[in-house]
């Protein structure tokens, strides 16, 4: 049954949005082959299990309806509509906005997208809208075609009407992390998405932002092996085609890059086998954030932190989104690990990171 084109909520008119805990980490297969092995990814304080359906895991390029779906979302919100879970729009106006040509196996590919994104399972500890799940949950709840028939009987596709899961509807409208998506993201590679976006995420408008490369590779979710990531990331950083950011490996510590992260605070191990990347804006020089600075203890020789030295409770980290909503709790977690990785161990560890929070909502308004 074809639907009427008042139903339709395409076209879109504003920008590409997406949601930050789904541009932070790894839930989606890196390639466009079908994968069947589950995705996983485990840090501190988020867990994530991604499971196939019979077409596989799925990927970053199934993302992209995802990413269409949540920007008709924040588009009703910004005309002070309710937004609804179910979305209806046409294929053309979908491959309008990612850049993908019209052809008959773009629609195919679209098929295959919405079975991939609603037979996917994920699981994860990252709370949407104050609320937790402990079972799995798909992408898509429903996901259906319509299309009508030429003279020879070959179908064409008039419309995809999705209805959006519980867990993101609920990040998008009640959590509202919402970051705008560069349109130079649709013609990236995989691996330069996930660079993108991890930068979208944590450096923002700072100054820099750096990750180790170990942990880099974790937040990217790729599967290669060290060296022949590290060997794609040069290449990246060779011809910096990441939008809107910049990206260095740095291997020295007496280099720029290393005196920028250090004027920032902190002070890593920096060698060719624990090298730090760097993320810096294109063009921006400018001042990010304020710094956090802590007066340092006199102690000749502190017992410097280890990351079990940094474990936060769970009632911690509710505290923090009582007193702290609008926040991303576990990305200033991770802010706040990095940041005393390498000091002085915190007697109070729940205290400290508590604190560190309030410095951080201080310099970092939302509204601002």
């Amino acid at each position: 049954m074809q639907l009427a084109l008042p139903e339709l909520d395409s076209p879109l008119h504003g920008k590409v949005k997406g949601e930050r805990s789904v541009m932070a980490f790894p839930f989606f297969a890196l390639s466009k082959g079908r994968r069947m092995t589950p995705v996983t990814y485990q840090d501190d304080c988020v867990t994530i299990e991604v499971r196939p359906s019979q077409t596989g895991v799925a990927t970053i390029y199934d993302k992209e309806i995802l990413l269409y779906i949540a920007s008709l979302l924040v588009a009703q919100m910004k005309r002070c509509e309710t937004p609804s879970q179910d979305y209806a729009f046409t294929a053309h106006d979908f491959l309008r906005v990612i850049g993908g040509n019209r052809s008959a196996r773009s629609y195919d590919r679209i098929q295959g997208a919405l079975e991939r994104l609603q037979g996917t399972q994920i699981k994860t500890n990252i709370e949407a809208g104050g609320e937790g799940e402990d079972g799995y949950f798909s992408w898509l709840s429903e996901a259906r075609l319509s299309y009508s028939k030429d003279a020879n009987g070959k179908k064409r596709l008039t419309a995809v009407k999705v209805r959006l899961c519980d867990w993101l509807y609920r990040a998008l409208i009640k959590d509202q992390k919402i970051l705008t998506y560069d349109l130079a993201y649709f013609s990236l590679s995989p691996i330069e998405r996930r660079l993108y976006e991890i930068a979208r995420v944590h450096c923002g408008q700072q100054r820099c932002w750096h990750v180790g490369l170990e942990k880099l590779q974790l937040k990217v979710g790729s599967e290669d092996r060290a060296a022949k990531f590290k060997a794609a990331l040069r290449e990246v950083a060779e011809r910096q085609s990441i939008p809107e950011y910049d990206v260095a490996i740095i291997e020295v510590p007496d280099c720029d890059g290393a005196r920028m992260i250090q004027a920032e605070g902190f002070n890593p191990k920096i060698t060719k086998r624990t090298p730090q990347v760097l993320f810096t804006p294109k063009g921006r020089p400018g001042r990010g954030p304020a710094r956090i600075e802590v007066l340092e203890p006199e102690a000749a020789t502190p017992m410097r932190a280890r990351p079990a030295d940094l474990h936060v409770t769970g009632e911690a980290l509710t505290r923090a989104g009582a007193m702290f909503p609008g926040y991303d709790k576990y990305f200033v977690l991770e802010e706040w690990k990095r940041w005393a990785e390498g000091k002085e161990a915190p007697r109070k560890p729940d205290a400290a990171f508590l604190a560190f929070f309030t410095t951080y909502a201080k310099n970092n308004p939302i509204n601002a």
